[in-house]
């Protein structure tokens, strides 16, 4: 080979190896960097700190079926409309054919009811219930066709440059599609902006026509600060998680899209929050603890005297010659 060619190829391959290498630095999870990889089941993961720094990432720009998160931007309507008088929480809402008959899940709306607006908003933030979500958007709108208008021009007012919207409650629809950045914006939107949103994200339960509405979330009563949380599942999705978790006065972040189980999806949570907080300096990641040995168990007296007494009539040992 020429020697001037020979040193050319030489550096492109350096140069190739230099690139690569750093590319696949980048891609390396944030534990395996310091030591301790991590393995998420979450196709895509999103952990802001207060400032907005990201503390943890894997695809957080990749587009994902958004499901029932859909209705985080469906409550942020809402409440705007609430506060500037549009809407009253005990204000009646007439419930249509169509919003009655939404695919499930649903909390049993049936068409001519009439019912309170806040239990609308509870069905839609804790039971994800999409006939509710349909009869708030047509109580605010008129139609769901013009609530899902308002929703897209919400998305421009508040950056969410890959978020588009086709409905008011997250079932698949053509053209809807979100990613972990806009999810993460959306919630820190609503609990910031609308801090009324947080009992009804916080909400475990809630009574409607004598039945009781009930979710049960591991992360609530895990020591890890989450007091707004919404969940979203299709077949399409998976197990989507978006939340806002307080911790030491601070405000961070979460959202996990695509676990393969909802309790993955809560392990996946509780994980990257761990992580979270360490990196944050606020706790420390603790080494996994080496299992001791049991205490000997205690004996009773009378376990104590049968001993004794065995003892006593045991043979004495030879004596040395």
């Amino acid at each position: 080979m020429v020697p001037r060619v020979r040193d050319c190829y030489s550096r492109m391959v350096r140069l190739f190896v230099v690139l690569t290498s750093a590319i696949l630095m980048m891609a390396v999870p944030a534990w395996a960097q310091n030591g301790r990889p991590v393995h998420l089941s979450a196709e895509s993961v999103l952990l802001l700190a207060p400032d907005g720094t990201v503390l943890f990432a894997k695809n957080p720009s990749e587009d994902h079926a958004p499901a029932s998160l859909v209705k985080l931007m469906t409550l942020y309507l809402a409440c705007e409309d609430l506060e500037t008088g549009r809407v009253a929480w005990e204000e009646p809402v007439a419930i249509s054919r169509r919003a009655a008959e939404t695919p499930r899940y649903r909390m049993g709306l049936r068409a001519g009811d009439s019912v309170p607006f806040r239990t609308l908003l509870e069905g839609v933030a804790i039971a994800s219930a999409n006939d509710a979500a349909t009869a708030v958007a047509e109580h605010l709108a008129g139609t769901e066709e013009a609530f899902v208008e308002r929703m897209n021009a919400k998305t421009v007012e508040l950056g969410l440059h890959a978020t588009r919207f086709v409905n008011a409650h997250g079932l698949p629809g053509p053209g809807q599609g979100s990613t972990a950045q806009d999810m993460a914006k959306l919630i820190g939107h609503l609990v910031q902006d609308y801090p009324a949103s947080r009992p009804l994200l916080g909400g475990v339960s809630f009574n409607f026509r004598g039945r009781v509405h009930a979710r049960r979330i591991p992360l609530f009563q895990d020591p890890w600060g989450v007091q707004a949380l919404k969940t979203g599942f299709t077949r399409e999705a998976g197990y989507n998680l978006a939340i806002a978790a307080w911790r030491a006065g601070q405000r961070f972040l979460l959202i996990v899209l695509g676990s393969q189980t909802r309790s993955l999806s809560f392990r996946d949570a509780k994980e990257v929050l761990r992580f979270g907080f360490a990196e944050a300096g606020i706790e420390t990641i603790e080494e996994p603890r080496r299992p001791t040995a049991p205490p000997p168990p205690k004996r009773r007296p009378g376990d104590r005297r049968r001993h004794a007494a065995v003892a006593v009539e045991l043979p004495p040992a030879p004596s040395r010659p």
